[in-house]
């Protein structure tokens, strides 16, 4: 039985617990965790734009990029290590 079922079953008991167990328990939160806030934040029919792909649509510097999401004009989502860029954003600044 893993930690997490006990947990789950409303059981009130004092558990001794290995260091492994406690470990497989955290990575199994962080992975819950990080799937609920990646759900939240990526829409899955929105489309995305690299740095170089925002660069050359805008006509402006990776620099540029860089000091407008410092300033909040314009900001990236970081997907999988990347920093992307809503497509709708862009579009929505272009169109301005």
């Amino acid at each position: 039985m893993t930690i997490e079922e006990i947990l789950n079953s409303g059981a009130n008991i004092t558990l001794t617990v290995k260091s492994t167990d406690l470990k497989e328990f955290a990575d199994c939160l962080v992975k819950r965790t990080a799937g609920t806030i990646k759900e939240s934040f990526i829409k899955q029919d929105e489309d995305y734009l690299t740095v170089h792909e925002t660069s050359q649509l805008l006509h402006v510097d990776k620099s540029t990029l860089w000091r407008w999401s410092k300033n909040g004009y314009l900001s990236p989502v970081e997907i999988g290590g990347r920093r992307l860029y809503r497509k709708t954003d862009v579009d929505t600044l272009l169109n301005k």
